[in-house]
């Protein structure tokens, strides 16, 4: 049990609107959600309420009043408040009303009663013994192939999870570069059924997210269904016996062909990494590699290094490297969007893990802010306005406005060095590319004298270094390549063929397009995990959509036990239609709009990338 100095510092830490609604589970009293204590937000802070300070020392005092007699043995007095109750609470930790449209749907994923509609609804006893016939084969055990297969097992279906990597993790093993961390609120970038209140950093690094799935995996148990250092050469559906024939390779090259009812690719999309087409590529004479794949064993300590490319890593391992080398020269095609973030860096307080740890509903509440304020919050800001007549560096009014923050928050960063400005504040709409959080540390990077931005265009890698447009050969040590990935060549180096013996990328022909980003037609009992078209650019953690999916593949195999069919495909009409659609939806957004080029469109300008709809509507 906390002593009084420790709840008073835990209190100090607490998110007052999570607070109060779990002082309402704990009495009981509605009587909590008091008008004048509901919070008034600052955009992208850690939840500043707004609250005058002896308003919050108020709240803080009557807290402890509850508090201290539940950990001497008291009880939760309403564990599952009613629905208008609920409600109201929702409405009071938001700061505003919640329409009416999100109730059912943010009620599912608050799950105060601890259930929601992504478990496995495999309860009858003549399912279970169907489900156990079935055979689910999984391509790959990061953050989407482990979620796979805890819902496969929990629902009875046997599975196989096939892994390229000598251990679990995906993204967060293979990408060891220095400073690399999430973008995304750590209690939210987490499995909503499986949160960790130890979480050191509001956004963790690497090795933090590392150990988050390396434990969920121990705890499921889930390595005895992985097979690891093993690759998929290829898929191939046998018509005559409605099954997946596929083809492995082992890490001692021996070939093994195994069978499968259907098949659950997690592979995702940012995996493959993308080295510029530039002349001479290959031909520098020292250390080159790609952030992605980071040689450990190149010392960067005193020499002189060249970075290629801006993008989200170079974000992340530029101030990183920095006080590190010799001269460091940045080669920028276009600049990031930066929106500030102060607390990107900073630790989650202890007087916070301790509330999140031990006050009933804390939790649960924390996280539901977290989740609304990133639900839709941003979305109005990157929409296009019909018939915008405003200026090309926006696409609609409130567009120009995020805008206006954004730039003043980083034209402020270089007050002192104004040569830098047109260099940092980027012409393009906020949310043509992918953004990135910005704490300070990238323009005091660029800031430092040995650090050198430059903005001409790259002609050819030489042997000694990077020759840009105006002749000048820069001679470097060390080359990076911070350049991304091959995001649209979805399932790239992976054979799948199905009915009529066509392969899929032939179908696709460099256009990947995916019902619901799942399932093709005339590919059966086939689906993806953040496949084509479900990415999301400002709204929301990729895990939601991660559980939204596999919610529906196990509920898609739950259809084939149920009915006794061998298959299951969607309709082509379906297919193309919803794909109409989200062609349709994606050209009002930022990111869709006209002369503005990023990683979200594929070769034919077609945004095969991003969701263009709310999180909503695709738990729908």
């Amino acid at each position: 049990m906390a002593d009084d100095t420790e709840l008073d510092r835990a209190l100090e830490a607490a998110h007052l609107p999570a607070l109060i609604a779990a002082m309402v589970h704990l009495t009981g009293d509605a009587g909590w959600l008091r008008p004048e204590w509901t919070p008034v937000y600052t955009p992208l802070s850690r939840g500043d309420t707004g609250l005058a300070d002896d308003v919050q020392a108020d709240i803080r005092a009557r807290a402890k009043a509850v508090i201290a007699p539940y950990l001497a043995g008291g009880s939760v007095r309403t564990p599952s408040p009613d629905t208008p109750t609920l409600r109201k609470m929702m409405d009071f930790v938001a700061g505003a009303p919640i329409p009416e449209t999100y109730a059912d749907f943010l009620i599912d994923e608050l799950a105060i009663a601890g259930k929601s509609s992504k478990d496995p609804q495999f309860d009858q006893p003549k399912l279970k013994d169907a489900a156990r016939q079935l055979k689910v084969l999984v391509i790959g055990a990061g953050m989407s192939g482990l979620l796979a297969g805890i819902r496969l097992s929990q629902a009875g279906v046997p599975f196989e999870i096939v892994e390229s990597n000598p251990d679990v993790g995906g993204t967060w093993l293979v990408n060891t570069y220095p400073g690399c961390r999430v973008d995304n609120s750590n209690h939210m970038y987490s499995y909503s059924f499986e949160p960790n209140h130890g979480w050191p950093q509001h956004f963790s690094p690497q090795p933090e997210l590392l150990k988050y799935f390396r434990g969920v995996a121990a705890k499921y148990d889930l390595k005895k269904h992985i097979r690891f250092e093993t690759k998929v050469e290829s898929l191939t559906w046998d018509e005559a016996r409605s099954t997946w024939r596929v083809e492995l390779k082992g890490r001692d090259g021996r070939g093994e062909t195994v069978e499968a009812n259907a098949v659950v690719t997690a592979v995702g999309q940012l995996n493959k990494p993308r080295i510029p087409q530039i002349e001479g590529v290959g031909t520098f004479e020292g250390p080159a590699f790609h952030s992605a794949e980071w040689r450990h064993d190149v010392e960067l300590a005193g020499k002189r290094v060249a970075v290629i490319g801006t993008g989200a890593s170079a974000y992340q391992f530029v101030p990183e490297i920095a006080p590190k080398v010799e001269t460091l020269k940045v080669f920028q095609r276009t600049a990031p969007w930066g929106l500030p973030v102060p607390h990107y860096h900073e630790d989650v307080p202890e007087g916070m893990k301790w509330l999140l740890e031990h006050i009933p509903y804390y939790d649960k509440w924390y996280r539901f802010w977290l989740f609304w304020m990133t639900t839709e919050g941003f979305l109005p800001m990157v929409k296009a306005d019909a018939g915008w007549n405003g200026p090309s560096t926006a696409v609609g009014a409130e567009n120009l406005m995020l805008r206006e923050m954004a730039a003043a928050a980083l034209a402020a960063q270089v007050e002192d060095r104004p040569d830098l400005l047109p260099n940092v504040v980027p012409t393009y709409p906020v949310g043509g590319k992918r953004a990135v959080l910005d704490n300070g540390v990238w323009i005091g990077a660029l800031k430092r004298p040995n650090v050198e931005l430059i903005t001409q265009a790259i002609t050819r890698i030489t042997p000694k270094g990077v020759v840009t447009a105006d002749g000048v050969e820069h001679e470097v040590d060390v080359l990076i390549y911070g350049t991304g990935f091959t995001a649209s060549k979805f399932l790239s180096g992976l054979t799948v063929t199905g009915r009529a013996g066509r392969e899929l990328h032939d179908v696709w022909a460099g256009d990947a397009r995916a019902y619901l980003g799942m399932s093709v037609p005339g590919f059966p009992n086939f689906f993806m995990i953040y496949g084509p078209n479900t990415n999301i650019v400002v709204n929301g953690s990729i895990i939601f959509f991660s559980e939204c999916s596999v919610r529906y593949i196990v509920g898609a195999l739950r259809l084939l036990a149920e009915s006794g069919a061998k298959a299951i495909e969607v309709k082509r009409g379906v297919h193309d239609d919803f794909n109409v659609r989200v062609d349709t939806a994606n050209k009002g957004w930022a990111w869709g709009s006209e002369g503005v080029s990023s990683w979200y469109k594929n070769e034919f300008g077609r945004v095969s990338q991003n969701w263009p709809f709310g999180l909503i509507d695709y738990w729908r």
